[in-house]
C-alpha cells in the first residue's frame, strides 16, 4: 500500500514539509489500527476526520446553527494544524 502513496510535490520542490505533509501516512496507520502511531506522524489528523464526520452530518439537514458550528470546528481545525506545523518546523529550522 506504501508503494502507491503519492509524494509531496511541495517537499519535493522546496526541501521542506508542508502543512498537510503526513496527513496520507496518518490516515494509513488509522486504518492499520495505529491510532497513537497517526497521531504522532499527523497530529490534526482527528481534527480532521471530526470536521469531515460533523460537516456530513450536517449536510443532510443544514440550518444556520449548523453552519456556526461547521465554521467553528473548521476554525479549531485551522489552529490545530497551524500549531502542529509551527511545532514541527521550529524543529526543522532551529
Amino acid at each position: 500500500m506504501e508503494d502507491y502513496m503519492l509524494p509531496c510535490m511541495f517537499k519535493q520542490t522546496f526541501g521542506f514539509d508542508c502543512m498537510g505533509c503526513g496527513l496520507q501516512r496518518a490516515l494509513y496507520l488509522l486504518v492499520q489500527g495505529d491510532f497513537y502511531g497517526a497521531f504522532v506522524l499527523y497530529p490534526p489528523v482527528y481534527t480532521l476526520l471530526l470536521l469531515l464526520g460533523i460537516t456530513a452530518r450536517f449536510a443532510l439537514k443544514p440550518t444556520q446553527k449548523n453552519g456556526r458550528q461547521v465554521l467553528f470546528m473548521a476554525l479549531l481545525n485551522v489552529i490545530v494544524i497551524l500549531g502542529a506545523y509551527c511545532i514541527k518546523m521550529k524543529d526543522f529550522f532551529f
